[in-house]
């Protein structure tokens, strides 16, 4: 719902509010957020409200570390868990400069002006989200384990399941902030949930995403559990994946072969992007994550799975990226990549209509791999004219660095 800077001061006075918290996310797509008092809203639309960008990850040094944060009142959401009385609410804020120039580094708006440029060449995307997540009990002092709250596996249920009361909590919550989930299930590994979403556009698709993970953490926590994101929480069990439902419209067969095709031909250079940690390359070939750069349908071996879906439903998958990777990033260079499969005509390769996992070296042999760690996969991305084009070199570079 759109919401004019009068009706939000409107709904702070009729609702009790209290506490507005300006929401963004650094480079890496971890949540930060300034609260502000009611009586500054006026001053938070009009100036913005300044706080030091040298202390963000990505966002610059002391030299020129003032940076304004300005909230987009379409974004209002109460936030459920906090009380009644005294309430609490949320809205994302765009970043810009004492100028009021946008803020090249924000994630938020480089996927805007992916968006944006796709729209211009008569194309809209839309993405569904689906992450997994563990949920691990506490010590007595509070602190994670890597004991998993229960041993149930695949689609499991009660009493087996026991994260169905927080999967439960978590989706109910989320309805009270507008964010519809699909599904929810007991995913493979001991402890392990997934919790996807229904498609939509670029922009909300990526804002639900970091939504889901606060709120999931959040609800964890209150029912006295760890919710672990990592890409590969326990070494022996299956990691946890960020599969990427992507769409496309207008769709026709030449269309959606190309965006296939565009994803296939830059995947390798985005990898940094997609699986940004160490422990991402933990993950990547073992328990149904993708090793090889491939598509074929409904088979899950593979990089990129086309579901066995029809009209507006019909949509590839991307099973490579994993939950630490930054949503507004990840989105917008897979637009650019679709993009660039568009208007280059790139030819789909052939199907792989085995299954990879189990296919021999002189199979495999056949395929590109993807990166195997982190540094090859910065490197790629540092080699990348594809990336170069895409993201500003600060955020090549801190995702670049050796760390």
């Amino acid at each position: 719902m759109t919401y004019s800077e009068n009706e939000i001061l409107q709904y702070m006075r009729e609702e009790d509010v209290k506490f507005i918290r300006l929401a963004f996310c650094d480079v890496f797509g971890k949540r930060k957020n300034i609260s502000v008092m009611p009586e500054e809203l006026p001053r938070a639309f009009e100036t913005g409200i300044a706080f030091d960008a040298s202390a963000i990850a990505g966002f610059g040094d002391e030299t020129r570390s003032d940076l304004f944060l300005h909230p987009e009142a379409e974004t209002l959401t109460a936030l459920p868990w906090r009380p009644e009385h005294g309430r609490v609410v949320q809205m994302l804020a765009g970043i810009a400069h004492p100028d009021g120039a946008p803020f090249a580094c924000d994630p938020r708006r480089i996927l805007k002006d992916a968006m944006a440029d796709a729209r211009a060449k008569g194309y809209d995307f839309c993405f569904g989200a689906e992450q997994e997540f563990y949920l691990f009990q506490l010590d007595e002092q509070g602190k994670p384990t890597e004991i998993p709250c229960d041993g149930a596996g695949y689609m499991d249920i009660a009493p087996e399941d026991r994260g169905e009361n927080v999967r439960r909590e978590v989706c109910l919550t989320l309805e009270q902030m507008g964010v519809r989930p699909e599904s929810s299930h007991h995913e493979e590994g001991p402890g392990q949930n997934e919790i996807d979403f229904r498609y939509a556009d670029a922009l909300t698709a990526a804002d639900q995403a970091t939504i889901f993970q606060t709120v999931v953490r959040t609800v964890a926590h209150r029912n006295g559990y760890h919710a672990d994101f990592s890409a590969k929480p326990l070494a022996n069990a299956p990691g946890n994946g960020f599969h990427i439902n992507l769409s496309v419209q207008p769709c026709g067969d030449d269309v959606f072969g190309r965006i296939i095709a565009g994803v296939l031909a830059h995947v390798a250079d985005m990898t940094v992007f997609l699986n940004p940690t160490e422990n991402s390359y933990q993950r990547l070939g073992k328990n149904k994550a993708p090793g090889y750069v491939s598509w074929s349908h409904e088979n899950r071996s593979q990089l990129v799975r086309i579901p066995a879906a029809t009209g507006e439903y019909r949509r590839m998958e991307l099973r490579s990226p994993d939950p630490t990777a930054n949503p507004y990033l990840a989105f917008a260079l897979l637009i650019r990549a679709a993009l660039a499969g568009i208007e280059q005509k790139l030819p789909l390769p052939s199907p792989a209509d085995i299954n990879l996992f189990t296919a021999d070296k002189e199979t495999l042999s056949r395929f590109q791999k993807l990166p195997e760690t982190l540094a090859a996969a910065q490197q790629k991305a540092l080699d990348s004219d594809f990336i170069r084009a895409h993201l500003p070199q600060p955020i090549i570079n801190a995702y670049c660095a050796r760390r």
